[in-house]
Protein backbone atom coordinates (compact mmCIF):
# COMPACT_ATOMS: atom_id res chain seq x y z
CA UNK A 1 0.00 0.00 0.00
CA UNK A 2 1.41 3.38 -0.95
CA UNK A 3 -0.60 6.24 0.47
CA UNK A 4 -0.18 9.50 2.27
CA UNK A 5 -0.62 9.34 6.01
CA UNK A 6 -0.06 5.60 6.05
CA UNK A 7 2.71 3.05 6.30
CA UNK A 8 3.73 0.79 3.44
CA UNK A 9 4.55 -2.79 4.38
CA UNK A 10 4.05 -6.28 3.01
CA UNK A 11 4.87 -9.67 4.49
CA UNK A 12 8.18 -8.33 5.78
CA UNK A 13 6.28 -7.17 8.88
CA UNK A 14 3.87 -9.21 10.96
CA UNK A 15 0.28 -8.08 11.33
CA UNK A 16 0.94 -6.91 14.91
CA UNK A 17 4.01 -4.94 13.85
CA UNK A 18 2.16 -3.37 10.94
CA UNK A 19 -0.74 -2.39 13.18
CA UNK A 20 1.59 -0.85 15.76
CA UNK A 21 3.29 1.31 13.12
CA UNK A 22 -0.02 2.32 11.55
CA UNK A 23 -1.39 3.44 14.92
CA UNK A 24 1.80 5.30 15.75
CA UNK A 25 1.98 6.98 12.35
CA UNK A 26 -1.65 8.05 12.59
CA UNK A 27 -0.74 10.12 15.65
CA UNK A 28 2.38 11.67 14.10
CA UNK A 29 2.40 15.41 13.54
CA UNK A 30 5.03 15.65 10.81
CA UNK A 31 5.55 12.30 9.12
CA UNK A 32 3.02 11.36 6.42
CA UNK A 33 4.50 8.20 4.98
CA UNK A 34 6.75 5.37 6.17
CA UNK A 35 7.81 2.26 4.29
CA UNK A 36 9.54 -0.68 5.97
CA UNK A 37 10.41 -3.65 3.79
CA UNK A 38 13.12 -5.46 1.89
CA UNK A 39 14.34 -3.95 -1.37
CA UNK A 40 12.30 -0.77 -1.16
CA UNK A 41 15.16 1.46 -2.32
CA UNK A 42 14.32 0.36 -5.84
CA UNK A 43 11.12 2.38 -5.47
CA UNK A 44 12.66 5.31 -3.63
CA UNK A 45 12.53 7.59 -6.65
CA UNK A 46 8.86 6.85 -7.31
CA UNK A 47 8.08 7.45 -3.63
CA UNK A 48 9.88 10.80 -3.70
CA UNK A 49 8.03 11.86 -6.86
CA UNK A 50 4.70 10.90 -5.29
CA UNK A 51 5.28 12.67 -1.98
CA UNK A 52 7.08 15.79 -3.32
CA UNK A 53 5.34 16.62 -6.58
CA UNK A 54 7.52 18.39 -9.17
CA UNK A 55 10.32 18.92 -6.65
CA UNK A 56 14.04 18.47 -7.21
CA UNK A 57 16.07 16.36 -4.79
CA UNK A 58 19.40 16.64 -2.98
CA UNK A 59 20.98 13.58 -1.40
CA UNK A 60 22.81 14.20 1.88
CA UNK A 61 25.13 11.39 2.99
CA UNK A 62 28.64 10.59 4.13
CA UNK A 63 31.06 8.37 2.22
CA UNK A 64 29.90 5.16 3.85
CA UNK A 65 26.16 5.77 3.70
CA UNK A 66 26.37 6.93 0.09
CA UNK A 67 27.94 3.59 -0.79
CA UNK A 68 25.48 1.66 1.40
CA UNK A 69 22.30 3.22 0.04
CA UNK A 70 22.88 6.63 -1.56
CA UNK A 71 23.91 5.27 -4.95
CA UNK A 72 20.78 3.16 -5.19
CA UNK A 73 18.60 6.10 -4.15
CA UNK A 74 20.26 8.22 -6.86
CA UNK A 75 19.50 5.51 -9.43
CA UNK A 76 15.88 5.37 -8.26
CA UNK A 77 15.53 9.13 -8.62
CA UNK A 78 16.86 8.97 -12.18
CA UNK A 79 14.46 6.18 -13.11
CA UNK A 80 11.56 8.23 -11.76
CA UNK A 81 12.64 11.31 -13.71
CA UNK A 82 13.34 13.37 -10.60
CA UNK A 83 15.77 16.21 -11.11
CA UNK A 84 18.67 16.10 -8.65
CA UNK A 85 21.20 18.72 -7.70
CA UNK A 86 24.78 17.87 -6.78
CA UNK A 87 24.93 15.38 -3.92
CA UNK A 88 26.14 16.65 -0.55
CA UNK A 89 28.55 13.90 0.51
CA UNK A 90 29.96 15.17 3.78
CA UNK A 91 33.07 13.01 4.06
CA UNK A 92 34.24 10.42 6.58
CA UNK A 93 34.79 12.80 9.49
CA UNK A 94 31.37 14.45 9.63
CA UNK A 95 30.00 15.05 13.13
CA UNK A 96 26.91 16.59 14.66
CA UNK A 97 28.64 19.92 15.12
CA UNK A 98 26.95 23.20 14.26
CA UNK A 99 29.72 24.03 11.80
CA UNK A 100 28.39 21.20 9.61
CA UNK A 101 24.89 22.66 9.89
CA UNK A 102 26.19 25.95 8.52
CA UNK A 103 28.08 24.22 5.71
CA UNK A 104 25.07 22.16 4.66
CA UNK A 105 22.67 25.10 4.92
CA UNK A 106 24.86 27.15 2.60
CA UNK A 107 25.08 24.22 0.17
CA UNK A 108 21.34 23.46 0.10
CA UNK A 109 20.29 27.09 0.43
CA UNK A 110 21.63 27.76 -3.06
CA UNK A 111 19.00 25.34 -4.42
CA UNK A 112 15.28 24.70 -4.04
CA UNK A 113 15.83 20.97 -3.61
CA UNK A 114 14.15 18.75 -1.04
CA UNK A 115 16.86 17.05 1.05
CA UNK A 116 17.09 13.26 1.22
CA UNK A 117 19.07 12.23 4.29
CA UNK A 118 20.78 8.89 3.66
CA UNK A 119 22.27 7.81 6.96
CA UNK A 120 21.55 7.43 10.64
CA UNK A 121 22.01 9.70 13.67
CA UNK A 122 24.41 12.41 12.53
CA UNK A 123 23.26 12.67 8.91
CA UNK A 124 19.61 12.64 9.93
CA UNK A 125 20.04 15.32 12.61
CA UNK A 126 22.07 17.64 10.38
CA UNK A 127 19.58 17.33 7.53
CA UNK A 128 16.58 17.67 9.82
CA UNK A 129 17.81 20.96 11.28
CA UNK A 130 18.94 22.42 7.96
CA UNK A 131 15.67 21.48 6.25
CA UNK A 132 13.79 23.25 9.04
CA UNK A 133 15.97 26.34 8.80
CA UNK A 134 15.32 26.45 5.04
CA UNK A 135 11.58 25.93 5.53
CA UNK A 136 11.49 22.61 3.68
CA UNK A 137 10.30 19.09 4.47
CA UNK A 138 12.72 16.22 3.98
CA UNK A 139 12.92 12.49 3.42
CA UNK A 140 15.18 10.11 5.35
CA UNK A 141 16.55 6.76 4.20
CA UNK A 142 17.67 4.75 7.24
CA UNK A 143 20.98 2.93 6.94
CA UNK A 144 21.16 1.30 10.40
CA UNK A 145 18.79 0.33 13.20
CA UNK A 146 20.89 2.38 15.58
CA UNK A 147 18.54 4.89 17.26
CA UNK A 148 14.96 6.16 17.50
CA UNK A 149 15.64 9.56 15.96
CA UNK A 150 14.47 8.74 12.44
CA UNK A 151 10.85 9.39 13.36
CA UNK A 152 11.44 11.91 16.15
CA UNK A 153 11.30 15.66 16.12
CA UNK A 154 14.33 17.63 17.23
CA UNK A 155 17.99 17.44 16.30
CA UNK A 156 20.85 16.85 18.74
CA UNK A 157 23.68 19.17 17.68
CA UNK A 158 26.80 20.42 19.47
CA UNK A 159 27.02 24.21 19.60
CA UNK A 160 29.82 26.07 21.39
CA UNK A 161 30.97 22.84 22.99
CA UNK A 162 27.57 21.87 24.42
CA UNK A 163 25.23 19.28 22.94
CA UNK A 164 21.81 20.86 22.50
CA UNK A 165 18.45 19.70 21.17
CA UNK A 166 17.12 22.05 18.47
CA UNK A 167 13.39 22.02 17.93
CA UNK A 168 12.60 21.02 14.35
CA UNK A 169 10.05 18.76 12.63
CA UNK A 170 10.51 15.08 11.93
CA UNK A 171 10.84 13.92 8.31
CA UNK A 172 7.80 13.85 6.08
CA UNK A 173 8.82 10.48 4.60
CA UNK A 174 10.81 7.61 6.14
CA UNK A 175 12.16 4.71 4.07
CA UNK A 176 13.63 1.69 5.84
CA UNK A 177 15.09 -1.02 3.63
CA UNK A 178 15.65 -4.07 5.81
CA UNK A 179 18.32 -5.38 3.44
CA UNK A 180 20.36 -2.21 3.95
CA UNK A 181 19.99 -2.44 7.73
CA UNK A 182 21.12 -6.07 7.72
CA UNK A 183 24.38 -5.04 5.99
CA UNK A 184 25.18 -2.34 8.54
CA UNK A 185 27.90 -3.05 11.14
CA UNK A 186 26.46 -5.34 13.81
CA UNK A 187 27.50 -2.91 16.52
CA UNK A 188 25.03 -0.32 15.21
CA UNK A 189 22.05 -2.62 15.75
CA UNK A 190 23.32 -3.18 19.29
CA UNK A 191 23.24 0.62 19.76
CA UNK A 192 19.61 0.65 18.69
CA UNK A 193 18.75 -2.31 20.90
CA UNK A 194 20.15 -0.53 23.96
CA UNK A 195 18.17 2.60 23.05
CA UNK A 196 14.96 0.57 22.74
CA UNK A 197 15.51 -1.44 25.93
CA UNK A 198 16.00 1.86 27.77
CA UNK A 199 12.33 2.71 27.19
CA UNK A 200 11.45 0.54 30.17
CA UNK A 201 13.24 2.97 32.50
CA UNK A 202 11.82 5.97 30.61
CA UNK A 203 8.34 4.55 31.21
CA UNK A 204 8.99 4.06 34.92
CA UNK A 205 10.16 7.66 35.18
CA UNK A 206 6.94 8.79 33.50
CA UNK A 207 4.97 6.74 36.03
CA UNK A 208 6.81 8.53 38.84
CA UNK A 209 6.26 11.93 37.23
CA UNK A 210 2.54 11.23 36.87
CA UNK A 211 2.23 10.13 40.49
CA UNK A 212 4.11 13.23 41.63
CA UNK A 213 1.78 15.51 39.69
CA UNK A 214 4.64 16.67 37.48
CA UNK A 215 3.55 15.31 34.10
CA UNK A 216 0.36 13.48 33.17
CA UNK A 217 0.62 10.23 31.24
CA UNK A 218 -1.10 10.21 27.85
CA UNK A 219 -2.23 6.60 27.56
CA UNK A 220 -2.41 6.49 23.78
CA UNK A 221 1.17 7.76 23.50
CA UNK A 222 2.28 5.49 26.36
CA UNK A 223 0.95 2.45 24.51
CA UNK A 224 2.93 3.26 21.36
CA UNK A 225 6.18 2.75 23.28
CA UNK A 226 5.35 0.50 26.20
CA UNK A 227 2.51 -1.64 24.87
CA UNK A 228 4.66 -3.97 22.76
CA UNK A 229 8.06 -3.32 24.32
CA UNK A 230 8.52 -6.73 26.01
CA UNK A 231 8.05 -8.61 22.73
CA UNK A 232 10.13 -6.14 20.72
CA UNK A 233 13.20 -6.62 22.96
CA UNK A 234 12.66 -10.35 23.56
CA UNK A 235 15.45 -11.66 21.32
CA UNK A 236 18.75 -9.93 22.14
CA UNK A 237 20.80 -12.79 20.68
CA UNK A 238 18.95 -12.25 17.42
CA UNK A 239 20.31 -8.70 17.35
CA UNK A 240 23.88 -10.00 17.74
CA UNK A 241 23.39 -12.55 14.95
CA UNK A 242 21.43 -10.17 12.66
CA UNK A 243 18.36 -12.39 12.72
CA UNK A 244 15.86 -10.81 10.27
CA UNK A 245 12.88 -11.09 12.61
CA UNK A 246 14.77 -9.59 15.55
CA UNK A 247 16.08 -6.75 13.40
CA UNK A 248 12.57 -6.11 12.08
CA UNK A 249 11.13 -5.91 15.60
CA UNK A 250 13.92 -3.55 16.60
CA UNK A 251 13.13 -1.21 13.71
CA UNK A 252 9.42 -1.21 14.51
CA UNK A 253 10.09 -0.39 18.16
CA UNK A 254 12.48 2.44 17.33
CA UNK A 255 10.10 3.97 14.79
CA UNK A 256 7.11 3.70 17.12
CA UNK A 257 9.15 5.47 19.83
CA UNK A 258 9.96 8.27 17.43
CA UNK A 259 6.33 8.67 16.42
CA UNK A 260 5.34 8.79 20.10
CA UNK A 261 7.77 11.66 20.62
CA UNK A 262 6.26 13.41 17.60
CA UNK A 263 2.78 13.04 19.06
CA UNK A 264 3.89 14.25 22.48
CA UNK A 265 6.06 17.05 21.12
CA UNK A 266 8.50 15.88 23.76
CA UNK A 267 11.03 13.12 24.32
CA UNK A 268 9.27 12.19 27.58
CA UNK A 269 7.74 8.95 26.17
CA UNK A 270 11.18 7.56 25.30
CA UNK A 271 13.77 9.29 27.47
CA UNK A 272 14.34 9.44 31.21
CA UNK A 273 17.17 9.26 33.70
CA UNK A 274 19.02 6.72 31.58
CA UNK A 275 19.42 9.31 28.85
CA UNK A 276 20.56 11.93 31.35
CA UNK A 277 23.70 9.89 32.00
CA UNK A 278 24.38 9.80 28.27
CA UNK A 279 23.69 13.53 27.87
CA UNK A 280 26.00 14.28 30.79
CA UNK A 281 28.90 12.38 29.25
CA UNK A 282 28.20 14.08 25.92
CA UNK A 283 28.36 17.47 27.60
CA UNK A 284 31.63 16.47 29.26
CA UNK A 285 33.02 15.51 25.84
CA UNK A 286 33.79 12.01 27.01
CA UNK A 287 35.85 9.80 24.72
CA UNK A 288 37.06 6.22 24.99
CA UNK A 289 39.94 4.85 22.93
CA UNK A 290 40.08 8.20 21.17
CA UNK A 291 36.42 8.47 20.09
CA UNK A 292 33.10 9.24 21.78
CA UNK A 293 31.20 6.04 22.66
CA UNK A 294 27.94 5.66 20.79
CA UNK A 295 24.75 7.15 22.19
CA UNK A 296 23.24 3.68 22.49
CA UNK A 297 26.13 2.27 24.48
CA UNK A 298 26.15 5.23 26.87
CA UNK A 299 22.41 4.75 27.31
CA UNK A 300 23.03 1.05 28.06
CA UNK A 301 25.11 1.98 31.10
CA UNK A 302 22.62 4.73 32.00
CA UNK A 303 19.81 2.19 31.92
CA UNK A 304 21.63 -0.10 34.33
CA UNK A 305 22.52 2.87 36.54
CA UNK A 306 18.87 3.88 36.72
CA UNK A 307 17.65 0.32 37.35
CA UNK A 308 20.11 -0.07 40.21
CA UNK A 309 18.65 3.04 41.83
CA UNK A 310 15.10 1.84 41.23
CA UNK A 311 15.82 -1.50 42.89
CA UNK A 312 17.14 0.30 45.98
CA UNK A 313 14.03 2.49 46.13
CA UNK A 314 11.63 -0.40 45.69
CA UNK A 315 13.02 -1.97 48.85
CA UNK A 316 12.10 1.11 50.90
CA UNK A 317 8.92 1.75 52.92
CA UNK A 318 8.26 5.35 51.95
CA UNK A 319 4.72 5.06 53.25
CA UNK A 320 6.30 5.53 56.72
CA UNK A 321 8.38 8.52 55.63
CA UNK A 322 8.68 11.52 57.97
CA UNK A 323 7.80 14.33 55.59
CA UNK A 324 8.83 16.90 58.22
CA UNK A 325 12.35 15.43 58.30
CA UNK A 326 12.64 15.38 54.51
CA UNK A 327 11.47 18.98 54.18
CA UNK A 328 13.75 20.15 56.99
CA UNK A 329 16.77 18.68 55.20
CA UNK A 330 15.83 20.13 51.81
CA UNK A 331 18.57 22.57 50.73
CA UNK A 332 17.91 26.16 49.78
CA UNK A 333 18.41 27.19 46.19
CA UNK A 334 21.56 29.02 47.29
CA UNK A 335 22.92 25.76 48.72
CA UNK A 336 21.95 23.88 45.57
CA UNK A 337 23.80 26.31 43.34
CA UNK A 338 26.87 26.08 45.58
CA UNK A 339 26.69 22.31 45.14
CA UNK A 340 26.55 22.71 41.38
CA UNK A 341 29.71 24.80 41.47
CA UNK A 342 31.38 22.13 43.59
CA UNK A 343 30.41 19.40 41.11
CA UNK A 344 30.98 21.19 37.82
CA UNK A 345 33.27 24.08 38.54
CA UNK A 346 32.59 27.07 36.29
CA UNK A 347 31.75 27.23 32.63
CA UNK A 348 28.86 26.40 30.33
CA UNK A 349 28.04 23.02 31.83
CA UNK A 350 27.72 24.53 35.31
CA UNK A 351 25.55 27.29 33.89
CA UNK A 352 23.31 24.78 32.14
CA UNK A 353 23.01 22.70 35.31
CA UNK A 354 22.04 25.76 37.33
CA UNK A 355 19.45 26.80 34.74
CA UNK A 356 17.85 23.35 34.62
CA UNK A 357 17.86 22.94 38.39
CA UNK A 358 16.26 26.33 39.03
CA UNK A 359 13.48 25.33 36.64
CA UNK A 360 12.56 22.25 38.69
CA UNK A 361 13.43 23.46 42.20
CA UNK A 362 10.56 23.18 44.70
CA UNK A 363 10.03 25.55 47.59
CA UNK A 364 9.67 23.70 50.93
CA UNK A 365 5.87 23.85 51.10
CA UNK A 366 5.49 22.65 47.51
CA UNK A 367 7.91 19.83 48.34
CA UNK A 368 5.85 18.93 51.40
CA UNK A 369 2.70 18.64 49.34
CA UNK A 370 4.40 16.45 46.73
CA UNK A 371 6.02 14.16 49.29
CA UNK A 372 2.73 13.66 51.11
CA UNK A 373 1.09 12.77 47.82
CA UNK A 374 3.81 10.27 46.92
CA UNK A 375 4.01 8.82 50.43
CA UNK A 376 0.29 8.11 50.47
CA UNK A 377 0.46 6.46 47.04
CA UNK A 378 3.69 4.56 47.59
CA UNK A 379 2.30 1.06 48.31
CA UNK A 380 0.34 1.05 45.06
CA UNK A 381 3.02 2.95 43.15
CA UNK A 382 5.71 0.50 44.24
CA UNK A 383 3.73 -2.46 42.92
CA UNK A 384 3.06 -0.65 39.67
CA UNK A 385 6.78 0.00 39.20
CA UNK A 386 7.69 -3.58 40.11
CA UNK A 387 5.28 -4.88 37.52
CA UNK A 388 6.55 -2.49 34.86
CA UNK A 389 10.32 -2.66 35.28
CA UNK A 390 12.67 -5.38 34.13
CA UNK A 391 15.18 -6.52 36.73
CA UNK A 392 18.74 -5.18 36.75
CA UNK A 393 20.28 -8.64 36.33
CA UNK A 394 17.94 -9.53 33.47
CA UNK A 395 18.61 -6.29 31.60
CA UNK A 396 22.31 -6.77 32.12
CA UNK A 397 22.14 -10.22 30.53
CA UNK A 398 19.96 -8.94 27.65
CA UNK A 399 22.40 -6.15 26.88
CA UNK A 400 25.32 -8.56 26.94
CA UNK A 401 23.56 -11.02 24.65
CA UNK A 402 22.83 -8.24 22.15
CA UNK A 403 26.50 -7.21 22.04
CA UNK A 404 26.24 -4.17 24.33
CA UNK A 405 28.50 -3.12 27.21
CA UNK A 406 27.33 -3.87 30.74
CA UNK A 407 30.17 -2.34 32.76
CA UNK A 408 31.00 1.39 32.77
CA UNK A 409 34.69 0.71 32.14
CA UNK A 410 33.77 -0.79 28.77
CA UNK A 411 32.88 2.73 27.58
CA UNK A 412 35.72 4.38 29.49
CA UNK A 413 33.78 5.41 32.60
CA UNK A 414 35.47 4.46 35.87
CA UNK A 415 33.47 3.37 38.93
CA UNK A 416 34.38 6.61 40.68
CA UNK A 417 33.23 8.66 37.70
CA UNK A 418 29.97 6.72 37.44
CA UNK A 419 29.35 7.37 41.13
CA UNK A 420 29.83 11.11 40.61
CA UNK A 421 27.67 10.96 37.49
CA UNK A 422 24.57 10.05 39.48
CA UNK A 423 24.51 13.46 41.16
CA UNK A 424 25.72 15.33 38.09
CA UNK A 425 23.04 13.73 35.90
CA UNK A 426 20.38 14.87 38.37
CA UNK A 427 21.30 18.50 37.86
CA UNK A 428 21.54 18.73 34.08
CA UNK A 429 17.85 18.22 33.17
CA UNK A 430 14.64 19.64 34.57
CA UNK A 431 12.67 16.46 33.71
CA UNK A 432 11.35 14.59 36.77
CA UNK A 433 12.97 11.14 36.97
CA UNK A 434 14.01 8.55 39.51
CA UNK A 435 16.96 10.82 40.32
CA UNK A 436 14.57 13.57 41.47
CA UNK A 437 12.45 11.10 43.43
CA UNK A 438 15.47 9.88 45.39
CA UNK A 439 16.75 13.42 45.95
CA UNK A 440 13.41 14.78 47.18
CA UNK A 441 12.84 11.85 49.53
CA UNK A 442 16.30 12.46 51.02
CA UNK A 443 17.69 9.00 50.18
CA UNK A 444 19.91 9.89 47.22
CA UNK A 445 23.24 9.65 49.04
CA UNK A 446 22.53 6.39 50.91
CA UNK A 447 21.15 4.88 47.70
CA UNK A 448 24.28 5.66 45.69
CA UNK A 449 26.48 4.50 48.56
CA UNK A 450 24.64 1.16 48.60
CA UNK A 451 25.01 0.71 44.84
CA UNK A 452 28.81 0.98 45.10
CA UNK A 453 29.19 -0.98 48.33
CA UNK A 454 30.02 -4.67 48.55
CA UNK A 455 27.19 -6.64 47.00
CA UNK A 456 25.71 -3.56 45.34
CA UNK A 457 24.95 -3.25 41.63
CA UNK A 458 28.26 -1.48 40.96
CA UNK A 459 30.52 -3.25 43.42
CA UNK A 460 33.60 -4.55 41.62
CA UNK A 461 32.61 -8.12 42.45
CA UNK A 462 29.41 -7.70 40.45
CA UNK A 463 31.43 -7.30 37.24
CA UNK A 464 32.03 -11.06 37.17
CA UNK A 465 28.33 -11.75 36.60
CA UNK A 466 28.69 -11.68 32.80
CA UNK A 467 31.61 -12.48 30.48
CA UNK A 468 33.91 -9.75 29.19
CA UNK A 469 32.49 -7.56 26.43
CA UNK A 470 34.30 -6.36 23.36
CA UNK A 471 32.97 -3.91 20.74
CA UNK A 472 32.01 -5.48 17.45
CA UNK A 473 32.56 -4.01 14.03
Amino acid sequence: MVARGASCMNLALSVAESQLLDRALASARDTRFVSVDRGILQESGATFASEFTNASAAIVADNRTFEAAGKEVAQGLRRAGVHTVEHAVLGPDVSAEYAWVEWLRERLGATQAIPIAVGSGTINDLTKLVAHQLGRPYLVVATAASMDGYAAQGASITLRGSKQTFDCPAPRVILVDLDVLARAPREMSAWGYADLLAKSVAGADWILAGAAGEERIDRSIWNMVQGSLPSLVSDPRGIATVDPAALRRLVVGLLASGFAMQAARSSRPASGAEHQFSHLWDMQHHTHLGIPPSHGFKVAIGTLASLGLYEFLLRQNFDHLSVDTAVASWPSLFQVEAGITRLFGSGELAGKAAEETRAKYLAPEALRSQLERLRDRWPVLREQLREHLLRFRDVRAMLHNAGCPTEPEQIGITRDRLRASYEQAYYIRRRFTVLDFAMRFGVFDPAVCTLFSAGGAWSHSSSTAVPNWEPRG
